[in-house]
């Protein structure tokens, strides 16, 4: 089987409601572009995957991908993934992870179809479902996040986490909004993203500590080892940190190295793809650590960690990021959280997503090839 065509349908997303992670994140502005890549083979079996989130739009990784990455992997084997990998990040520097994270993405997707197996199937499947955890926003209060965490206990689903607006008594304020709104044995976790330095996150983190929260996660820049380090030895509470960078395998051995986490996280949009999220997770197995996975941006890269999550012992959760409405487009069925508060496996060859072919169609700006 060889790769014969790639190609990429730049298409719009509208209506998107307005919302913020914290002062790290691009704002939407209630509208983005979605890219459908199609991966075909000489064989008629193709392989899919989307580029791109509400708050960053797909046209900034599109050429690249289209100039760099194309000619890497065309007449190559698409069941060579791991060769094709390798090929992709010898590029890195001339395209995006995103970008080699969308095509490693659709290369499982064929590898699947071709076995006429879902993903996980292949990978060796641990689970057939998981427990899910509802991921905040950032409200305009504590009194706001309170309801919002009762409204997903209620609903059944396992744990809750925070995004705060990175204001010291602010955030502590909500989180001791959500333990008294939710109890005392309600799974709660907090997400800084990035926002403190060490003498708020040191601060932060014991507050957190003793309300008995279930993680503590990037509460420092991105790659701030350093204190992290120092913040690991300060605190009871486990820390989660890793998810970014954008970087690929080697990224994480100086967390292991200077045991500065006790989580690894990541996911297929910004590590490049199933194969490094598979691998990294793997490894943090080797050091008995959970590897948790990060929601993937939009609807095809969110099905991708499903499956890794299905094959993983060493991964508690699916990350669902609020509001749904601004992480799901471009399929005519998306992964549902069932009454029991889980998520389950997929079920169909490859990513096995039912893509809405016609509201693309619909919608298509730009088509690179």
């Amino acid at each position: 089987m060889k790769i014969t065509d790639v190609t990429l349908a730049l298409f719009d997303w509208e209506g998107i409601p307005s919302l913020s992670y914290g002062a790290h994140a691009a704002q939407n502005t209630g509208r983005s572009r979605l890219g459908l890549l199609t991966i075909r083979t000489d064989e008629g079996v193709e392989g899919h995957g989307f580029l791109g989130s509400a708050t960053n739009p797909a046209d900034s990784e599109a050429n690249s991908l289209i100039r760099v990455l194309k000619p890497r992997i065309l007449g190559q084997d698409p069941l060579d993934r791991e060769k094709l990998n390798h090929l992709m990040w010898a590029r890195v520097r001339q395209t995006t992870t995103r970008a080699i994270g969308v095509i490693d993405v659709a290369l499982w997707d064929i590898a699947g179809k071709v076995a006429g197996l879902p993903i996980h199937k292949l990978m060796g499947s641990y689970r057939d479902r998981v427990p899910a955890y509802a991921s905040s926003e950032v409200l305009p209060s504590a009194a706001a996040y309170a309801e919002q965490a009762v409204q997903v206990q209620e609903a059944g689903w396992a744990a809750y986490k925070i995004h705060p607006p990175q204001r010291l008594r602010d955030d502590i304020a909500a989180c001791e909004a959500v333990r008294r709104a939710v109890g005392d044995d309600y799974t709660v976790m907090l997400d800084s993203t990035w926002g403190y330095d060490y003498p708020t996150a040191l601060r932060v983190g014991r507050a957190v500590e003793e309300m008995n929260y279930y993680w503590y996660e990037d509460p420092l820049a991105d790659q701030d080892v350093y204190n992290y380090v120092k913040l690991r030895q300060a605190l009871r509470i486990p820390i989660m940190a890793t998810e970014y960078p954008l970087a690929g395998l080697d990224s994480y051995a100086v967390w292991l190295t200077e045991r500065a986490t006790d989580y690894l996280r990541g996911d297929v949009a910004v590590k490049g793809g199933i194969t490094t999220v598979l691998k990294t997770a793997h490894l943090a197995e080797a050091f008995r650590m959970n590897y948790e996975i990060h929601h993937g941006g939009n609807s095809l890269n969110n099905l991708a960690n499903l499956h890794v999550t299905m094959a993983l012992r060493n991964c508690e959760f699916f990350e669902v990021l609020l509001p749904e409405a601004a992480q799901k487009y471009g399929m005519a069925e998306d992964i549902a959280v069932g009454p029991d508060g889980m998520v389950a496996a997929p079920t169909k060859p490859g990513l096995g997503g039912a893509i809405d072919f016609d509201l693309i169609r619909r919608k298509t700006a730009h088509l690179l090839s």
